[in-house]
Parts: C-alpha cells; structure tokens; sequence
C-alpha cells in the first residue's frame, strides 16, 4: 500500500503589510514614498553639491546625524563616499601603521577588515582575534595599548558586542568600530570610541551609497601626527598639507554625491527625530526584537545563531535550524532547504530578502531595525514556521 503523503501545512490567514526584511538596503520608514522627496530634492536635484542649496542640505546631514546620535562635542562627522566599507577602508589606510593592531573578527565582515590590514597594507604586527560564528573572541585578551579594529554588530552572524564596558578608558591606541547596523539602534559609549563608522542603508533605511565616518579627538591628534606609508587614494584622503582637512565635517565631500541620496537621507533624519529621537529608535528596535525572541523560545526547530543572549543583535537577527533531521543533512543540501524556505516566503508576499548572508553558514536573517514596524515582523513569524513546515514535508530524511 502507498504510504499517504503528510498533509499540506495550512498557510496562515494574513500577511506582512510590507515584507521587506532585508539586511541591506533596509526596509524605508514607515510611510515612505517617492514624492516624499519631492519638496526636499527640488532645490538640488541636477545641481551641484557645491552650490548653497547643496552645500545647506549636505550640512544638515551632518546637523542632524549629530543630534539623533547624541554624539559629543569632541568627535566630528563627515560624509564619505562608498558607504560604511568606504568609510572603514578611509579610517584604516589613514590611522594605521604606527604601532601594533588587535582585530576582532568573528564573521565575514570584521574578516574583510582583517583582510584589508593584513594582505592590503601588509602590516605585520598583527594579531586577529577570531571566533567560530554564533561567538565573540575573549575579549579580556584584547590589547588597549594597540589600535583595535572591531564591528560593534556582526550583521552576518547577529552577534554583538555586550556594550562597551570592555574597552578600556585609559587606552593608549585607537578604538576603530564599524558600527553600521548599531548605530541609531544600540548605546554607543562616544568615549570610548575614536573611529566609527556606519551607512545610510541600514537602520535609517536611506539608499546605498554614502558612508559616515566619525571621528573623536584622539583620532585627529593620530591623523596630524602620522603619515602612512603607502599612496591613499583620493577618497581615503582626510587631511590637506598635515592637518586635518576640516571642510569635510562642514559637508565638502570627496566626490560628487547623489543629491536624491541626500534627500533621502534627511527625509529618514526628520523622520527619526520627530519620533523622540534615539530612545525612540532604540525601543522600536528592541520591540521588534523581543517578538523574535518569544517565538524562538516556543519554537522547536529554530534558534539563534549568537549562542549567548547578552550578544544577541537586536537588527541583524540571525538563525539558524537546529531539528536533528536538518543537522543530518550535508551542507549542500541544507543550503537548499533554507534557500527553498525562502523562495517559497518571497513567492507568498510574505518575506522578502530572508536568507542567511551568503557567506554565512545556511540559515535566515530578518532585519528588525527601527524602520520596521512590529506588526510586520509579528504577521512574518507564523510564515517561517509554513515554509519550514513545507519544506520539511518535501525533503527526504530519516525520522
């Protein structure tokens, strides 16, 4: 007799209002449009970035990044060009090579920054501090008489940093953190970082493209005392005959930007602020997070890929199957199981954009950062559990 095939899970009855859930570009505010440019973009759009209107709107930028971040009189922030990795890739190739380097690397992205270091400008007194992914490094071994190099939120593996009580304030080398999919989200201790960067893309939502570099005293006085070794490129270059070239944190760019990216910009800025500003961000983040988090409890085949709970991300929330029947699978194919759950999510309007990155071991990553509404990530949480359910009726295995 034929063995009767299990019967078809039952899809639920209602979808996300916007499935956008991706880690980048990130979902839009709340509200967005098009035309919600119009009023801001029709004073610069076709005109140069150096002309008043263009000059006032890049300056507000600044203005009002400044205030939503509550960041101190003492660091300076400017405008890069090539997004968070350009102005990452400006901090290192300027600030580096005058002593010794801890890089904390414990997935792909603080992995292209060791990279950068050590096979770009080839600097030797190195050492990388790594973990498997769902981990941190010890970091009670990192070395504060050196420069550390550090993402504050791993978006590949949705580990963090536990805050920043670990690094030490009487440090004699530099703080270097990529703070993109933190900043705006999570409390970022100001002193105790002298480089930051983070992109428009992430938790404001704003287009891809330019990258924001902040810079704290301790910065400045390396950037005015060393001179690298190797040629930097025009876009790497923060200073003017030794000193540092001031005009950047007024809103003189590199190089031309998108002034509808700018618009952009501002328009998630006055967004943000008319919330309440940064506490705001940071619940509406948390909020979104804390749903994740009780399904996960309730569910009996996902968890998350960051093992410790004081590391868990609070935007780049990542998971990962932990059914035994998945477990036996070889990697390929459970790759294939997580690539068909999340096709099926995309086909049913229900979740876009829902894969592990793609360096990453197989699993899913929802983006839960301040642009996305609570509703949505609440409709999106019974459709997981349909296509995991779906694919798992589709997919041999021994029981």
């Amino acid at each position: 007799m034929a063995e009767t095939p299990p019967p078809s899970p039952q899809r639920p009855d209602r979808r996300p209002a916007d499935p956008r859930f991706s880690s980048g570009p990130c979902v839009k505010r709340p509200g967005w449009n098009p035309q919600a440019l119009d009023v801001l973009s029709a004073e610069t759009a076709g005109r140069s970035h150096r002309s008043p209107a263009g000059r006032e709107q890049l300056a507000q930028v600044i203005k009002k990044s400044r205030a939503l971040l509550e960041l101190p009189e003492s660091h300076l922030l400017a405008i890069i060009p090539a997004s968070d990795t350009g102005a990452m890739e400006a901090a290192l190739w300027s600030l580096l090579g005058s002593r010794g380097i801890d890089v904390l690397a414990w997935e792909t992205f603080g992995m292209d920054w060791l990279t950068d270091i050590r096979d770009q400008l080839k600097l030797t007194d190195l050492r990388a501090l790594t973990a498997e992914y769902g981990s941190l490094p010890d970091l009670e071994e990192v070395d504060f008489s050196r420069d550390v190099v550090f993402p504050w939120n791993g978006t590949a593996s949705g580990v963090c940093v536990p805050g920043g009580e670990w690094i030490a304030e009487d440090r004699q080398g530099l703080t270097i953190c990529d703070a993109t999919s933190a900043a705006f989200a999570m409390d970022l201790p100001w002193d105790r970082l002298d480089v930051a960067t983070y992109s428009w893309q992430k938790v404001m939502g704003g287009e891809a493209q330019h990258g924001i570099l902040i810079l704290g005293p301790r910065a400045v006085q390396r950037l005015e005392s060393h001179i690298p070794p190797w040629p930097l490129p025009k876009i790497f270059q923060l200073t003017v005959d030794g000193r540092l070239n001031q005009a950047l944190f007024a809103g003189d760019i590199i190089n031309t930007p998108s002034m509808l990216a700018v618009a952009d910009a501002l328009d998630g800025l006055d967004w943000a602020l008319s919330l309440g500003g940064l506490s705001t961000l940071m619940e509406r983040c948390r909020d979104n997070f804390d749903l994740i988090a009780q399904w996960v409890v309730n569910s009996d085949w996902a968890g998350f890929v960051a093992e410790d709970p004081a590391t868990r991300s609070i935007t780049s929330v990542c998971l990962k199957i932990t059914a035994p029947w998945f477990l036996d699978l070889d990697p390929s194919q459970q790759a294939a199981v997580t690539e068909r759950m999340t096709a099926l999510l995309e086909e049913e309007k229900a979740g876009y954009d829902l894969g592990a990155y793609r360096k990453s071991p197989p699993g899913l990553r929802i983006w839960a950062g301040a642009t996305v509404e609570k509703e949505n990530i609440s409709a999106l949480l019974p459709w997981l559990d349909w296509a995991y359910a779906t694919v798992k009726s589709e997919t041999p295995h021994p029981e």
